[in-house]
């Protein structure tokens, strides 16, 4: 409660103190988020295969981020981070909710939280409390009902639930935070079509729409007509090559295109910021897509993982066609866009008892008059990734410079990488640069004091002479696929 009145107080002095910008005048906000998209997912990004005109067209705008990180490797913790500007290892949420374990783990993984506490301040309730009107439309996933987005600041929550993925992308869909369609009903289409409804409805007021796809997650269901499309696209030597998933792209690419043409039709693009990101590296199990140059993908602890696309259009600032290669992550977005906006937001201690944000605003950047302090990123995931090609042991990183150092909690084991030279990971330098090792670990450990990080512990059940994981029978793995 003290919480929620130390926000109002906020916004209300940000508003009489602050920039003088009157509440009809403060821009528009949507932000984008794609599930699984990859780093070159995106025409725009490099790929040799995919359609994506509108996101293309969103970008020549806009500013590209070549660098920018998502919080996690997995999906609900990069949600929890965009929403409240803190590390999910601050938060403790820190893997997909709500998880899964191996048979025979050699470490146990801490008790972490499976939902967003209502006790976080989210980029909702900042702007509802200065007066926009706020809408989620797309997947949630994180936590059940009592924890959805009308709980976190959203006027409108549309197809939003507890659920990572939907049980079909054709209707009828069975979600009961979404009407149902026809049958054959797309519902990348539908998300888009609910998105321009919120904005025709709201366009005499400022709004803050959070549009968080299920696209490009499984199940890989590509519209009939895009996949014959790309089908006949085909041909050797190209990087991209799943034709389904290629056209689950194009439809995300629509559904973007559905609502800038909305905004344009209403004059409000001038005045509406766009963001556009995922929330972790591109699948590559079962050919779903390639994060080439980058080493692995979704739930990896290498740039597959974790490097994603960031598209950043605000209107009368951004350079058009403007690229930073700057590392940024997915935090930024929470103090990036209240300074956009000409607010401010209290900084809140979590129920962690971890006090601070810790993202940095992009503003500099994207005005392009200054350059970020900060140097360092870090990732902190204390779980099991064994489904996943190039799943991973429990980890942490730090990324300072040009170096990316890996600590593997199973056996202490550490990699070092300079991405600059070598973006695929391929030349491990730990055994070459002990010092650099050292330092860059003794920095990790002290951030985790600091974001009071939760450590994995030893299994006393553990049995060595088993593996920690026995594949399931390949039906049950598919349904286990998260």
């Amino acid at each position: 409660m003290e919480l929620r009145l130390a926000l109002q107080l906020t916004v209300i002095l940000s508003l009489l103190v602050g920039p003088a910008i009157a509440t009809e005048q403060r821009p528009n906000v949507i932000v984008i988020l794609a599930d699984d998209l990859g780093w070159t997912d995106l025409a725009c990004f490099g790929s040799d295969l995919h359609e994506t005109p509108h996101l293309d067209r969103l970008a020549r705008g806009a500013m590209k981020f070549t660098q920018n990180y998502s919080a996690c490797t997995v999906c609900s913790p990069t949600r929890a981070a965009l929403l409240t500007g803190k590390s999910p290892a601050r938060l403790h949420i820190t893997d997909w909710i709500p998880g899964a374990m191996p048979d025979n783990p050699k470490l146990l993984v801490p008790d972490w939280t499976k939902f967003l506490p209502h006790s976080e301040t989210t980029l909702a309730e900042v702007f509802q409390s200065a007066g926009y009107a706020t809408a989620s439309i797309g997947k949630w996933h994180l936590g059940t009902e009592q924890y959805y987005p009308e709980k976190h600041g959203f006027d409108v929550n549309i197809a939003g639930t507890d659920k990572p993925q939907p049980p079909t992308y054709f209707a009828p869909w069975k979600i009961p935070t979404l009407t149902e369609g026809q049958d054959g009903d797309y519902i990348t289409d539908r998300l888009g079509e609910e998105a321009v409804k919120f904005i025709e409805r709201t366009k005499d007021k400022p709004f803050f729409l959070y549009l968080p796809h299920f696209a490009v997650h499984t199940p890989i269901q590509g519209r009939a007509d895009l996949v014959g499309k790309y089908r006949r696209k085909i041909k050797p030597g190209l990087k991209h090559s799943n034709v389904s998933y290629a056209a689950m792209v194009e439809s995300l690419d629509a559904a973007v295109g559905r609502v800038i043409a909305k905004l344009d039709e209403l004059k409000l693009a001038d005045r509406t910021i766009v963001i556009f990101t995922s929330d972790n590296g591109g699948r590559i199990t079962q050919g779903a897509t390639t994060n080439a140059p980058l080493r692995y993908g979704k739930a990896s602890a290498y740039e597959g993982g974790v490097r994603v696309p960031l598209i950043v259009h605000w209107p009368g600032v951004t350079k058009p066609g403007s690229v930073s290669d700057t590392p940024v992550i997915t935090m930024d977005l929470f103090p990036t866009l209240l300074e956009m906006a000409g607010l401010s937001a209290p900084d809140s201690q979590s129920e962690t008892g971890a006090v601070g944000r810790d993202g940095v605003s992009l503003v500099p950047l994207l005005r392009q008059s200054g350059e970020l302090r900060r140097t360092e990123l870090f990732w902190h995931y204390p779980h099991h990734q064994h489904y996943q090609l190039g799943g991973t042991m429990p980890y942490a990183a730090i990324r300072s410079g040009d170096f990316k150092l890996i600590e593997f909690f199973n056996d202490m084991h550490m990699e070092l990488y300079n991405i600059r030279e070598d973006i695929g990971e391929q030349r491990d330098l730990a055994a070459t640069m002990p010092k650099r090792v050292e330092e860059l670990r003794a920095r990790l450990h002290e951030w985790h004091q600091e974001v009071g990080a939760q450590m994995p512990t030893p299994n006393p059940q553990y049995d060595p002479t088993k593996p920690e994981y026995n594949p399931p029978p390949p039906t049950a793995k598919k349904k286990a696929l998260q």
